[in-house]
């Protein structure tokens, strides 16, 4: 609330107090407004009705008309104005590209996924990319001056200007093709930030750690990164690398940051090539195809198949000792698995929480599969940009209106 009222500038603290309710209320009543703030009867409704006469808040059609009215006078109803804007989510994956545009209530308008090549140049993705917010607006119907907020979300770290540091063979660069300068002209606030801490912030808003104040959000699809949050805060870093995936190149029972399908995939091929599983398989006959669905190598051990639980076995050994290095450095209540995988990896989880005890000293958290599947940075990217369209975009914006008003 300090930090509405300070957008709205001083003497405004109940304008300030009112938009801030507004935005997690739904509709509401000014005996709404008052039971969860301190305003009286008369500030309250002075201060929606200054909030609706600057189209901020829209008044709707009263409980009679809406069919819920009993007796007495019908109370005076209002919401969010659906004109204010839209905000912006974008997941620039290493193999993926997904543009989200959203309101401010929590639907989401149109959802745009392609996939990209590994090989693109960076400034061919940062054409893409501009292309895909470009006609992802198009789609919903708005403008780019209705854009209130935009986050995208990248596999490499990111300092807090949007800025990713060199890497040695210039993957980061090219994940992150200067989105930053790129998106600046797009929203009056823009967000790069890393893939892994916005898994982290969409599975405590909407998640598995939903109420968790010490969790970790593992991605685990195309290498391992970790979102870590500690006493309810999302770990950053002087450049955004905390959780990053490369020490699992270092790590011995890991060997490399790759993600868990391929994990799924090396254990498969080398149980047919040593001889343990008989090409004639299940499993054997999965393995000779060109390119192993790691998802139905996990369907079969789900099932029971004891030449998948042999591959299982090892993928399991595998995330227990990434969750116990994640463990003994950051103490989480919850490790979430999060990425396309989750849906399908509930037997390596399995063998994952039997071995993991072994693995630190410390309590072994509570390992997770994540219900928000390949989407879940699109949907941390989405939340990001509406905490900032709340937090900086929607008050400056109400400032002016009520300035030009006054």
């Amino acid at each position: 609330m300090a930090e509405i009222s300070a957008g709205l500038g001083t003497g405004r603290a109940s304008v300030g107090a009112v938009l801030d309710f507004a935005w997690s209320a739904g509709e509401f009543t000014a005996t709404d407004v008052m039971a969860a703030t301190s305003l009286t009867r008369s500030t309250a409704i002075d201060a929606i009705d200054t909030l609706v006469g600057a189209d901020v808040l829209r008044e709707l059609p009263n409980a009679r008309v809406a069919g819920s009215y009993r007796s007495g006078r019908p109370a005076r109803r209002f919401a969010l104005s659906p004109d204010l804007g839209v905000v912006v989510g974008i997941d620039a994956g290493d193999t993926h590209l997904s543009v989200t545009v959203a309101d401010l209530r929590d639907r989401n308008l149109v959802h745009h996924r392609v996939e990209v090549s590994q090989t693109q140049p960076a400034s061919e993705r940062r054409a893409l990319i501009i292309e895909h917010l470009g006609a992802a607006l198009d789609e919903a119907g708005v403008s780019p001056e209705q854009v209130l907020a935009v986050c995208a979300g990248v596999a490499a770290p990111v300092d807090r200007n949007g800025i990713s540091p060199p890497h040695p063979d210039g993957f980061w660069e090219r994940t992150n093709p200067g989105l930053a300068e790129a998106l600046s002209g797009w929203a009056p606030v823009v967000h790069v930030k890393n893939d892994a801490q916005l898994a982290a912030i969409a599975e405590g808003a909407v998640g598995g750690a939903i109420g968790c104040r010490d969790y970790v959000a593992l991605l685990a699809s195309e290498r391992y990164g970790g979102g870590v949050v500690v006493d309810g805060h999302v770990l950053h870093g002087a450049h955004g690398g905390v959780g990053e995936g490369v020490v699992f190149d270092h790590i011995m029972g890991v060997g490399s940051a790759v993600g868990l399908p391929y994990s799924v995939q090396d254990a498969a091929r080398d149980a047919v090539a040593s001889g343990i599983v008989s090409s004639s398989s299940a499993l054997g006959k999965l393995v000779a195809e060109e390119r192993i669905d790691p998802r139905l190598v996990l369907t079969l051990a789900a099932s029971g198949d004891p030449d998948a639980l042999l591959v299982t076995e090892h993928v399991g050994a595998v995330v227990a000792r990434i969750v116990g290095v994640l463990g003994s450095m950051y103490d989480p209540a919850r490790v979430i698995v999060c990425g396309a995988v989750a849906e399908s990896i509930e037997p390596v989880l399995e063998v994952a929480r039997r071995l993991l005890p072994s693995e630190l000293h410390l309590p072994a958290p509570v390992v997770l599969a994540s219900d928000l599947g390949a989407e879940v940075v699109s949907v941390g990217a989405v939340a990001t940009a509406r905490r900032a369209a709340h937090e900086l975009s929607v008050p400056r914006l109400a400032e002016e209106r009520l300035s030009v008003l006054a």
